[in-house]
């Protein structure tokens, strides 16, 4: 009996010796606490990490570079064993790259990406292709014809200059579609409605307004619909939250990009386990992406 304990006891101590090996602590650093688009990202990750036996240590940016860095910093200094990071600037968050590769610590870009030879891999979505999707999207819906404004994100942020590009490449080769307006602005729904009744107000004969993300469409809806213009104009988003989906169903919102946030934030612990486990392969890997307008919205 003695003998059979002692055998028992070895073999609990091994088996949790092995689940300590592989439990791992993930740093995440997103750029909004806030947006819809990275609490679900958030949340797909926490199920994920669930699932390992992994444990998460966020910390807080919302938009801010410094903090975002900051941020990192700590998480460095708290030995994770990987950094998972939605950077806010593709160039000022390079000091958090060369921080986490000094000291030994996969970083890897999620949603956005980092202009830094330090980044480990990048979880992405096919930005240029995206532009040129949405661009393709909005000609056909205008005929070929039309005045479109443009909101874009911020702009240090690489993410957003690539699909600017694809949509520079899609409206270059339609000569009747005229871009009467470009701005390069944070994010934001408030953001949305200034810059939406600016456009309103200076270009009342717009017909299509693109926009960066979802949250900021939201709220040029809102300025759309001051002026009694709302079915008239063509606003589109993009990320497929759920306020924009319900949006598009009622008819206010156009187009936007279904990028499953939740899904992303799981494929972002899995890339990560893949590259503990020895796998360093890849520096790339694509998140799948659907438009949604009003002919295939779930209803």
């Amino acid at each position: 009996m003695i003998r059979l304990f002692a055998i028992a006891a070895v073999a609990v101590l091994a088996l949790t010796g092995h689940v300590a090996a592989q439990t791992k602590t993930i740093g995440v650093s997103l750029a909004s606490d806030t947006f819809v688009f990275y609490t679900t990202m958030r949340k797909g990750m926490e199920e994920r990490a669930k699932e390992l036996g992994w444990n998460l240590r966020f910390v807080s940016a919302n938009e801010d570079v410094t903090a975002q860095v900051n941020g990192v910093l700590d998480l460095v200094s708290q030995k994770v064993d990987g950094i998972l990071i939605s950077p806010i600037d593709a160039r000022a968050t390079r000091s958090a790259y060369a921080a986490a590769k000094n000291a030994g610590i996969p970083i890897i870009s999620v949603a956005r990406h980092a202009d830094s030879p330090d980044q480990t891999a990048f979880v992405a979505m096919d930005e240029v292709q995206i532009g040129r999707d949405i661009a393709t999207w909005i000609v056909n819906a205008l005929g070929g014809k039309g005045n479109v404004a443009l909101i874009a994100g911020p702009s240090g942020a690489a993410t957003f200059r690539n699909i600017s590009a694809g949509l520079a490449e899609v409206f270059a080769k339609s000569p009747d579609i005229k871009i009467v307006f470009n701005k390069e602005t944070f994010m934001s729904r408030e953001e949305g409605l200034r810059v939406g009744q600016d456009i309103m107000v200076a270009y009342p004969d717009v017909n299509a307004i693109y926009v960066s993300n979802d949250e900021t469409a939201l709220g040029v809806v809102q300025a759309v619909a001051s002026t009694g213009k709302i079915g008239k104009v063509l606003i589109t988003g993009m990320n497929g939250i759920p306020p924009a989906v319900a949006a598009l169903r009622k008819g206010d919102l156009s187009l936007t990009v279904e990028l499953n946030p939740q899904r992303w934030g799981r494929l972002g612990i899995d890339t990560m386990h893949k590259w503990l486990s020895g796998d360093h392969s890849f520096d790339r890997v694509n998140v799948p992406h659907v438009l949604l307008d009003a002919k295939n919205v779930p209803r």
